[in-house]
């Protein structure tokens, strides 16, 4: 293995970075999403805008104290602010959520469009270290071209393969952050309704809010 290493040529050792770097967000995003989903109180959200569908705030307060779900903290984020804009508190809370279910991910796509780029410049390298050792040695001795050839695959294959192993998971933490998106707003939507409702009932008969 590391004698293919040294032949692939300078262009390896940003190869390798690239892979480790794409290794190290794939493991730190897989850890991530393994705590929220153990994060995640299903029966604590119900129960939340069952509260607040009688308006018992303080019922809320207490159980959700300590909560590390994100839908809760969205959900209480918008209680704190109900009597001024519980909407754009909830947007605000959600947007920071989702920055932060979205961090490195950049930095993964960026490694999926740069190296097969890189893996194409060793090839080009290679070719011309191979036509340059072709027009030295001349063609009766083509296998001193070898070297060349050999680096032009493998920045190629290593390239490709390190993009190869980071789209798949890329699309799949992709996806999760589209999924925590939909579940936000439909649990949002859920507690605007909720409190609107209440507002209604809590206004005087006839009265327009």
């Amino acid at each position: 293995m590391i004698d293919i290493f040294l032949s692939g040529g300078p262009i390896m050792y940003p190869l390798l970075l690239c892979s480790i770097l794409s290794l190290t967000v794939v493991i730190e995003k897989t850890v991530f999403w393994l705590k929220e989903d153990r994060r995640r109180d299903q029966n604590l959200v119900n129960e939340v805008l069952e509260l607040c569908r009688t308006g018992d705030w303080e019922s809320v307060r207490i159980k959700t104290a300590g909560s590390r779900d994100y839908i809760i903290r969205i959900l209480v984020t918008g209680i704190l602010h109900r009597d001024f804009s519980m909407a754009k508190a909830m947007e605000t809370s959600a947007a920071d959520e989702v920055r932060r279910m979205r961090r490195y991910l950049s930095v993964l796509d960026t490694m999926i469009t740069v190296t097969p780029l890189l893996g194409i410049f060793g090839t080009v390298l290679g070719i011309i270290a191979s036509f340059e050792i072709l027009g030295n040695m001349g063609i009766e001795h083509p296998q001193a071209v070898t070297g060349g050839i050999a680096q032009a695959l493998i920045t190629t294959a290593a390239g490709l393969g390190i993009a190869i192993f980071s789209v798949f998971p890329y699309n799949y933490f992709t996806s999760r952050v589209e999924n925590a998106v939909l579940t936000i707003e439909k649990y949002a939507t859920s507690l605007e309704i909720v409190y609107e409702k209440l507002i209604q009932r809590c206004l005087p008969e006839g009265v327009q809010r």
